[in-house]
């Protein structure tokens, strides 16, 4: 079923209303798009409708329920996209990482604030003033990815990042440099974790880091069998098809 709340929530000068579902998001998706609510509104677990257009999805089939209702519903769904204040929802995939080897849900979260100081591994998107974004390539994967890796015992998510990049690109950055993008929280139901990933929420830190110039990339790293710079066309190729890929654009758009 799908619901709305009353336009009581003012932002951009308009009052805002909620439509979520009480099902999946996959029903929520495909009701956004008959009625044309367009996908920038979608905020991880809901969409958000202004004031001029409440009657509209309500003739379009939305049942119209009060705040509370609304948040009670949403709460009990399961599908609630938790977040701290500033944090934007990018995307929610059900088992959207093959390196986790069982069901998940990934969760992508664009932030400014320090990633959790849990983060079990650290991603850096290195780019230059032209974007172009450094991409390795490790063995047994065939996939490209921006450098990045396991947090080893007693460091912390910047220290990791920073000695990640070192040994997968040669690059050398000063963790003060780095700038929180957002992070990636993938929730593992009991009874399903496995190898280092734990029941519950495992996060991947994810920071930006601009550079000067183009330093040439050399692996340090055994496992790394290739690092490059490359342009915006096989970066896309490459990558925009991953679920943190939103990650990437977010780093890229800021000036």
């Amino acid at each position: 079923m799908i619901l709305i709340d009353p336009p009581t929530w003012p932002a951009h000068g308009h009052l805002w209303s909620h439509v979520i579902s009480d099902t999946s998001l996959e029903e929520l998706h495909a009701f956004a798009r008959e009625a044309g609510i367009p996908q920038r509104s979608f905020e991880g677990d809901h969409y958000d409708v202004p004031d001029e257009r409440h009657s509209e999805v309500v003739a379009a089939g939305a049942v119209p329920v009060g705040n509370r209702e609304l948040a009670r519903v949403l709460s009990a769904s399961g599908l609630r996209f938790r977040k701290r204040k500033g944090e934007r929802p990018l995307a929610r995939v059900v088992d959207g990482l093959a390196a986790i080897g069982g069901p998940h849900v990934l969760d992508v979260v664009g932030s400014p604030h320090e990633p959790p100081a849990t983060a079990g591994a650290s991603v850096v998107l290195v780019a230059d003033p032209s974007d172009w974004m450094v991409l390795v390539r490790s063995n047994g994967r065939e996939v490209w990815t921006p450098p990045g890796g396991k947090r080893e015992e007693g460091e912390a998510p910047r220290e990791a990042a920073v000695r990640e990049i070192a040994e997968e690109t040669g690059l050398r950055l000063d963790p003060a440099r780095l700038v929180p993008v957002g992070y990636e929280r993938i929730t593992i139901a009991e009874g399903h974790q496995r190898g280092p990933w734990r029941a519950g929420d495992n996060h991947i830190a994810v920071f930006g880091a601009r550079v000067g110039e183009r330093l040439p990339v050399v692996p340090q790293a055994a496992d790394v069998v290739a690092a490059e710079w490359v342009d915006r066309a096989p970066l896309l190729q490459r990558c925009a098809g991953e679920p943190w890929w939103p990650l990437v654009e977010r780093f890229l758009s800021r000036p």
